[in-house]
C-alpha cells in the first residue's frame, strides 16, 4: 500500500472532527469509504490509530501519526500550491472573526505568504455581522462568517458545520441550577451568533442568567471561563485543551453553528487562489 493523500485526507478529518459522520462530510465521502481508508490506514502501519469507543479519539500511536500526517500533507498541498501559480501576484483584503484567526488561520496565513509572496494580503478581524456589513459596503474581497442558519448567507460557500458546546466548571453549573440561581455568562458583545444562541437556549428552557464577563477576544473569554467567573459557548473544534465542554447537565442542547465563505464579483486571480486555498485547508 502506498500513503496516498485521499487516505491522509480522512485520517486528518477524523482527528479534528472525532466522528466518522463529520469526517464523510468533510471529505465528501461515506462513513464506510473513511472506516475503510482507516482500516487500511492502521493495517498497513501495523497498529490501531484510533479508539472506536462512544467518541473517536487518538491512541498513543494515532497521535504520534498525527505530527506525520500534518507535516506530509502540508509538503504536499505546498508543492501543488507552488508550482501551480508560482508567479502570482496581486491585493486580498480578507476578514474574519478574531476567533478564526487564533483557533485556525495563524499557520494557514503564514503558509499562503510563503508560497505567494508577491501577493499582497489584509487581514481585518471583527464580528461576524460588522463583517458583513463591511462586506456588502465593499470593504473586503473575502469574508468568513459564523452563522446559526446557512440561510442566513444564501450565496457563501459553506465551509463546515458543527455542534456549539457549553464550555467551563460543570460543579457551577449543577449548583446555580440546584439553588435557582442565575447561570454566569462569559459572552461576546452583541452582535455575535454564539452569545445568540446561549441566550436563546436558556430562555427557552426556562432558565435564569446573568452575564458576567464580556471581551469580543477569543483569548479573553477563555481566561475567564478558566478562571471560574462563568461559563461560555464554543464549537467542539475551537474548545482548548484546558477548558471542558459541559456535559450531564441540564443545559439546552444548542444548535449547529455553520462556517461559510463569501467573495465580492468580478474577482481577481489573487483572491480566487487564496479562496481555494482556504478552503481546502479548512476542509482537510
Amino acid at each position: 500500500m502506498n500513503l496516498d493523500t485521499v487516505t491522509l485526507k480522512c485520517f486528518l478529518a477524523l482527528a479534528d472532527t472525532g466522528s466518522f459522520t463529520h469526517a464523510a462530510q468533510r471529505v465528501s465521502r461515506t462513513q464506510s469509504a473513511v472506516s475503510q481508508q482507516i482500516a487500511k490506514l492502521e493495517n498497513w502501519v501495523g497498529t490501531a490509530l484510533i479508539d472506536r469507543g462512544k467518541t473517536v479519539t487518538l491512541t498513543n500511536e494515532g497521535e504520534i501519526f498525527l505530527g506525520y500526517a500534518r507535516r506530509i500533507f502540508a509538503l504536499h498541498s505546498e508543492v501543488i500550491d507552488r508550482f501551480k501559480e508560482p508567479e502570482l501576484t496581486g491585493e486580498v483584503r480578507f476578514g474574519l472573526p478574531e476567533s478564526f484567526a487564533s483557533v485556525f488561520l495563524s499557520e494557514i496565513l503564514v503558509h499562503f505568504a510563503q508560497i505567494h509572496p508577491r501577493v499582497m494580503l489584509i487581514v481585518d478581524c471583527d464580528l461576524t455581522l460588522n463583517l458583513y456589513e463591511r462586506f456588502k459596503k465593499k470593504e473586503f474581497d473575502l469574508v468568513l462568517l459564523k452563522m446559526s442558519r446557512p440561510e442566513d448567507f444564501p450565496n457563501g460557500v459553506e465551509v463546515w458545520s458543527e455542534k456549539l458546546e457549553w464550555v467551563g466548571d460543570k460543579n457551577l453549573v449543577n449548583s446555580k441550577l440546584e439553588k435557582g440561581q442565575p447561570i454566569p455568562l462569559v459572552l461576546s458583545p452583541p452582535p455575535c451568533v454564539y452569545r445568540a444562541s446561549a441566550i436563546e437556549g436558556l430562555e427557552k428552557a426556562g432558565i435564569k442568567w446573568r452575564q458576567v464577563f464580556s471581551s469580543p477576544s477569543y483569548a479573553g473569554t477563555n481566561a475567564a471561563v478558566k478562571a471560574g467567573l462563568g461559563i461560555s459557548v464554543l464549537p467542539k473544534t475551537m474548545i482548548p485543551a484546558d477548558l471542558n465542554a459541559i456535559d450531564g447537565t441540564k443545559l439546552p442542547t444548542l444548535s449547529d453553528s455553520h462556517i461559510s465563505l463569501l467573495k465580492q464579483h468580478p474577482i481577481n486571480p489573487a483572491v480566487i487562489t487564496f479562496e481555494e486555498f482556504v478552503l481546502k485547508k479548512l476542509k482537510h
